[in-house]
């Protein structure tokens, strides 16, 4: 697996990131020596879409199958179990590197005109390495001469190196629950206040088990989804207005080191599953359109470096 480094020295706390060819995925990301996301052995295949792009589409498309125009479009499937094409088309495609410095990279890849997605896009992601962990700004842009269906999401899985992530506690901004029926797909929204969806003042993760959305309020100019360890510690996820929604997925069979352990992956997007069908969050560029988007994940010790 072809893959990039990034260094921040960052005045003695090092930042330090790498991003696989493939996906343009986050492989790794650790500020002053901590992980603050899941690493994935470099010599199999990406699990679960760990830290890959998702684009032109983030989550489901029931059936592979959506309409446009009085005709029917058929995707492949990838995802068996539910029937559905999931997380877009750029996953596993391997990303050229368009500019790179020892703390940014910015790589890009092609959607071309295929089986059940006939239009034509150029894609890229810059990551960005700051002081409290990094930046991931997308763009995407209509090279084609018709109307495309446009949404992003990415795929980072949260953590905290030396710290079990079932004793994490989860915070997710979420105004309004997905509703999903046995598919995954969406049904409709449920207001979170006095449900157990209600995740805006934190549970731990042992206690949760999750494959689920949530519309987020973007009238401040984005959100912030956070993971807080026992001693104080966060690592947050934070999105801008273009992400009005985000996806918790918790596994207890991410591999690492041999082992299978807990895994959560915190994903912006900017429409929920089978946008494609419903329209919901779902874009389309005009020719020579350019989608833009960005989003983030940061360390804070702040609480156990005052001690």
């Amino acid at each position: 697996m072809t893959q990039f480094e990034l260094v921040l020295p960052s005045g003695g706390r090092p930042v330090r990131a790498v991003i696989a060819e493939a996906g343009a995925a986050i492989r790794q990301l650790s500020v002053d020596g901590v992980e603050i996301t899941a690493e994935f052995d470099d010599r199999g295949p990406v699990p679960f879409f760990c830290g890959a792009v998702l684009v032109p589409w983030p989550n489901r498309v029931r059936d592979g199958r959506w309409v446009h125009d009085g005709r029917t479009h058929q995707l492949d499937i990838n995802d068996a179990c539910h029937r559905s094409a999931l997380h877009g088309l750029l996953h596993d495609t391997a990303h050229r590197v368009l500019a790179r410095s020892a703390s940014s990279i910015t790589l890009g890849a092609p959607v071309l005109p295929q089986r059940g997605y006939p239009f034509r896009l150029q894609t890229e992601v810059t990551y960005h390495l700051v002081a409290d962990g990094m930046t991931a700004t997308h763009t995407v842009r209509n090279v084609g001469s018709d109307c495309a269906p446009v949404a992003i999401g990415a795929h980072p899985f949260l953590a905290i190196s030396d710290v079990p992530t079932e004793t994490l506690t989860l915070t997710v901004n979420g105004s309004h629950h997905i509703d999903i029926d046995d598919r995954l797909i969406p049904t409709g929204r449920t207001a979170v206040p006095g449900t157990e969806w209600d995740l805006r003042g934190g549970r731990v993760i042992a206690d949760l088990d999750l494959d689920d959305a949530w519309s987020v309020p973007t009238a401040d100019g984005g959100s912030v989804h956070t993971l807080r360890s026992p001693d104080g510690r966060t690592v947050s996820l934070w999105a801008d207005d273009s992400f009005g929604f985000v996806h918790v997925f918790i596994t207890r069979q991410f591999p690492r080191a041999g082992k299978v352990v807990t895994a959560v992956a915190l994903e912006p997007m900017t429409a929920p599953a089978d946008a494609f069908n419903s329209g919901v969050g779902l874009r389309w560029l005009e020719p020579d359109e350019t989608l833009s988007a960005s989003w983030g994940i940061g360390y804070d010790d702040a609480d156990i470096s005052r001690r």
